[in-house]
């Protein structure tokens, strides 16, 4: 039977072994990128899956000061697309951590999740 103290050198061996898991988990998130568009394309905005933007691209045919309002919307909603994106690729990403520590899906692991 292992002592107290070896089990408590193992849970902090693994505890650091997860947050190394995480550290890397989170430095990949920001190298995948995704792209959200609005209006058929006209408006794309490039991010990373960590939620940082890359960049914006508007078509010339929408810069027209009387709808620069439609053009803010636009922007918006490509963001909120690129945003769903990233959301969806840092799931990803989680799942396939948890799934490789043998953890089943959707565990949420307290401050890490």
């Amino acid at each position: 039977m292992k002592s107290m103290e070896e089990m408590m050198q193992a849970a902090q061996a693994a505890a650091e072994t997860i947050q190394k898991q995480m550290n890397e988990a989170q430095a990949k998130l920001d190298s995948i990128e995704v792209e959200g568009t609005a209006g058929g394309g006209l408006v794309k905005v490039r991010c990373t899956a960590k939620g940082r933007m890359l960049g914006v691209s508007i078509d010339d045919s929408l810069i027209v000061p009387e709808d620069k309002q439609m053009l803010e919307d636009l922007v918006a909603a490509a963001f909120n697309d690129a945003r769903g994106k990233a959301d969806r690729a840092a799931n990803e990403q989680m799942q396939n951590i948890q799934s490789g520590m043998g953890l089943p899906p959707g565990f949420n692991i307290p401050g890490l999740g």
